[in-house]
């Protein structure tokens, strides 16, 4: 389903076909991610003080999507806040990305990975 970087939806042939770059269902996962308490940031260090600045491109790093026949897989790759219940907030991320996917695609959300690639120490 997934044919050059994007995602063709049902074709409805009295109006035309829908597609959305996997890139832009890659940046509503991040920014889900970025709202749950206890993300520090995505990989690559990026908190949300610096997608703010960056833009919201940005929120594509550190997550990796992958489309088949209409569901989804999406990877990211986060760093927790120092003090927050790992898998608590993990269960969350989830649960949001998830919706979130489905919700403005309406594509099916298989599965949410969340690897936690660090820890953000208090300053």
């Amino acid at each position: 389903m997934s044919e050059n970087g994007n995602t063709k939806l049902k074709d409805n042939a009295d109006i035309g076909t829908v597609k959305i770059a996997d890139d832009v269902v890659a940046r509503i996962a991040g920014l889900a991610a970025m709202e749950v308490e206890g993300v520090s940031a995505a990989a690559g260090d990026i908190t949300a003080e610096q997608i703010s600045r960056a833009g919201k491109s940005a929120l594509s790093k550190g997550v990796k999507v992958q489309l088949n026949g209409g569901s989804v897989t999406a990877d990211l790759n986060l760093i927790m806040g120092y003090g927050y219940n790992i898998p608590s907030t993990c269960r969350q991320v989830q649960t949001r990305v998830k919706a979130a996917i489905g919700n403005m695609t309406g594509l099916v959300v298989q599965d949410v990975n969340v690897h936690v690639a660090g820890i953000k120490m208090p300053v």
